[in-house]
């Protein structure tokens, strides 16, 4: 996360994916710094585990990578469920039913 790639694997994308994209992470600019940074990591960690559909164990199985980044947080898991009910709210994602998500954007 953190990038829009205009091209990938050597094909350009369509414009109207790429802007989409793009659009999809504007709410960011509202974040404050550290809660900025914590909603990248965690959207990084939702698009390494590489599908659609995730649950929350899926995104918990970061929570050692996540704690490396932030060592003075001894509530990971909180944070991550708070973080993703941010990136829910702000239509990044979507709750599919209990501890189960969906990428709205990929």
């Amino acid at each position: 996360m953190g990038k829009v790639f205009l091209v990938r694997s050597g094909t350009p994308l369509p414009q109207d994916r790429v802007l989409e994209k793009w659009q999809s992470t504007l709410f960011l600019r509202n974040e404050a710094a550290e809660a900025r940074g914590w909603l990248i990591e965690v959207m990084k960690c939702v698009e390494a585990i590489g599908s659609a559909e995730f649950n929350l164990d899926d995104v918990y199985a970061y929570e050692k990578q996540l704690s490396e980044i932030y060592p003075d947080n001894h509530n990971v898991r909180p944070k991550i469920r708070q973080q993703l009910q941010v990136l829910r709210d702000n239509g990044y994602l979507e709750f599919v039913s209990r501890g189960r998500y969906r990428l709205i954007v990929r």
